[in-house]
């Protein structure tokens, strides 16, 4: 019987390039929606501290 000859995929070793691509494309996303983050509360502070300034909130109660 004349067998089928079966190509096999040799296992490598991991690519150091692709995995330094893919690290970087990762922290570069994951340092840009945290800097995001700070930036949307920095912007929520400064309007919360204009609007206290003028004199439209207060951080005390009311007495009644």
């Amino acid at each position: 019987m004349a067998g089928s000859r079966v190509a096999h995929v040799t296992l490598k070793g991991p690519s150091v390039v692709k995995e330094i691509l893919i690290a970087a494309a990762l922290g570069l996303t994951a340092g840009s929606f945290w800097k995001i983050h700070h930036w949307n509360d920095q912007r929520k502070t400064r309007a919360f501290y204009d609007l206290l300034d003028k004199g439209e909130v207060a951080v005390v109660a009311a007495e009644v």
